[in-house]
């Protein structure tokens, strides 16, 4: 029997999502050219009209609109968009969720730093960070984040208490979000054998990535060649914090450099790489070609870089804070876009929210006219760099969907779309964002150093 409404949080063991429009970046590269049925403002926004089957909590076939079987019971979308699960690669869910006691007071990078580490010495307790780890996961879970990549502070004691929590959390979530951990030190560190020793252990016991803080530093060199170095011995992929603070930074250049110097093979993803929009044309071409051959991977954040960069006192800032990813995208650079921050001294707002993340990067970084292929750096792109079969409408893949009532992008990026509905497996879940109230305890100010659990 065919019908026009179905309750999704209780759906019969097949359905159609009806008359849905869908990017067509995100779709199987194997539907044909006849299938792919334009609508709208097709050239510019690049979207297809299809009918999604779920059968037992996955996604059973993709057909034109009006293609699917008509016997099956169905939801009539009326060219709603519908997303697959997204993947945020760039997060710091260890020390989200501080901003009530630990503020930035000026809104600078230093002040960001002195904040966390005072922050970091007082309260970051395994109780403390798990808490806030989970109050994370639930926001991006109610989003429709399907996978994150968390960065995770890893010198000294309430590091191995980070990456303890991180195991917990990734046992916890299974099944709903997938979880990736970077050891993340300051390159100057690395050259530490006390710090860089105990860190690789830590990260090769967790299936872990190894990542660094690079600036300029007399040790950058040396510090590059060590991470490759274990990264090498180890098979571990790097993840690096690049250029992001730093006007005259040139570690871009320098990781893509010594990347083919040494025929580095594996997987390089690099952040932030800021200080590349303010070089000059030709500096910038030689920077991209060496990064295109190095096979590196680009994640901007934009939200945190336009919170942080180019501040000071009574004064607007001139300095965006994106890099150039216009420029790497039309040399085959894969490129994405990520949270980073959320509510702390680095970033004072963010909810893990990736449909935010991506309507704040196409107005920061003009992601439209045209916006074909854009909505793959929230997903599909993020996906294939984690290793992970998600990001992307593929059948035979659990029906882990974004329901939306805008029709365009256009639609999409001019609305918060607060009333969108997640689907896991098929089913629509819960997706009201956990209370801030919850947290309230964990921010009340308490005196002297705690101690990890």
């Amino acid at each position: 029997m065919t019908r026009m409404n179905l309750d999704l949080a209780r759906p019969p063991a097949a359905y159609v999502l009806a008359n849905a429009r869908v990017p067509a970046c995100l779709l199987p590269d194997s539907i044909s050219a006849a299938d792919r049925r334009h609508i709208g403002q097709s050239r510019h926004e690049d979207l297809i009209a299809v009918d999604l089957t779920i059968g037992e909590g996955r996604l059973a076939a993709i057909a034109p609109a009006g293609g699917s079987a008509p016997e099956v019971p169905r939801l009539d979308l009326a060219g709603g968009l519908v997303l697959p699960g997204l993947v945020d690669i760039h997060t710091h869910l260890d020390k989200g969720f501080i901003w009530t006691r630990a503020p930035n007071q000026d809104g600078s990078f230093d002040g960001a730093m002195a904040a966390v580490a005072a922050d970091r010495a007082a309260h970051w307790t395994e109780e403390d960070i798990a808490r806030r780890f989970d109050f994370a996961l639930r926001c991006a879970y109610a989003h429709g984040t399907c996978a994150i990549r968390t960065h995770l502070d890893s010198d000294g004691e309430r590091g191995a208490i980070a990456w303890r929590v991180f195991a917990r959390m990734r046992e916890a979530w299974k099944g709903r979000i997938e979880l990736q951990g970077v050891g993340l030190i300051a390159i100057d560190a690395v050259l530490d054998d006390a710090v860089f020793t105990p860190l690789v252990e830590q990260i090769r016991a967790h299936g872990g990535l190894l990542g660094s803080y690079t600036y300029g530093t007399p040790n950058l060199a040396a510090g590059l060649e060590r991470l490759f170095d274990a990264a090498e011995t180890h098979g571990l992929a790097l993840d690096l914090h690049v250029d992001e603070r730093d006007r005259d930074g040139r570690g871009l250049a320098a990781i893509a450099a010594l990347a083919l110097r040494r025929r580095f093979e594996g997987p390089i993803l690099a952040g932030h790489c800021c200080a590349l929009a303010l070089q000059g044309a030709e500096e910038i071409d030689r920077t991209l070609d060496v990064v295109a051959r190095a096979g590196i991977a680009i994640v901007s954040l934009p939200m945190c870089n336009l919170y942080l960069q180019d501040r000071e006192p009574a004064r607007t800032p001139r300095w965006r804070g994106v890099t150039l990813v216009h420029e790497m995208r039309a040399r085959g650079i894969p490129v994405m876009v990520a949270s980073d921050n959320a509510r702390d001294p680095f970033y004072a707002y963010g909810d893990l929210d990736l449909i935010e993340v991506y309507r704040e990067a196409t107005r920061i970084a003009h992601l439209d006219h045209p916006f074909a292929g854009w909505p793959a750096i929230i997903s599909r792109t993020p996906a294939e760099q984690m290793g992970l079969a998600t990001g992307r409408l593929t059948p035979g893949a659990a029906a882990d969907l974004c329901l939306l009532r805008a029709r365009s992008l256009n639609e999409l990026l001019a609305r918060p779309q607060a009333d969108r509905i997640i689907l896991r497996r098929g089913r629509a879940i819960d997706a009201r964002a956990p209370d801030y109230a919850e947290l309230d305890d964990l921010m009340e100010s308490r005196k002297g150093p705690c101690h990890g659990l």
